[in-house]
């Protein structure tokens, strides 16, 4: 599974969850990608889960980008442990998404195939998405 091989810090604070995402949210690397429309955490299991799905699908064929990756610590206590004792050790790693972040990208194979290979991939996932495609027009005038 994904996580970083170090950090700077052992632990993270919560944050918050809100606004619109301002990077990644164009397709840039395959011709159609998979695109959150609420805000949540992907840990880092339900993206293993998600990349699993879509290669599975296209069976091994085409170029599967993912484009999100789980750096926030997200810390848990044992069942039954009383209050106090100071913050608890890192249970697993999260990946903060915000709408209009474009989580993976498939490109490679056919569109339709691609399209639901992506749509596999949406129910494992903890959010609703949609499907988007590489806009031709954008792609054509940078490059």
């Amino acid at each position: 599974m994904l996580q970083p091989k170090r950090t700077k810090y052992r632990k993270m604070g919560r944050g918050k969850r809100r606004g619109l995402a301002t990077t990644g949210s164009t397709v840039e690397f395959g011709e159609i990608g998979l695109k959150a429309l609420r805000p949540d955490w992907i840990t880092a299991r339900q993206i293993e889960s998600a990349r699993i799905a879509i290669t599975r699908h296209l069976q091994r064929g085409g170029r599967t980008y993912i484009r999100i990756f789980p750096d926030k610590p997200v810390s848990k206590k044992p069942a039954e442990v009383r209050m106090g004792g100071g913050k608890a050790a890192n249970d697993h790693w999260v990946a903060v998404v915000k709408p209009g972040r474009i989580m993976f990208e498939v490109g490679g194979v056919p569109l339709d195939q691609a399209a639901e290979a992506l749509e596999k991939a949406s129910h494992k996932l903890p959010i609703p998405t949609k499907v988007v495609y590489r806009d031709r027009v954008n792609s054509l005038l940078t490059g």
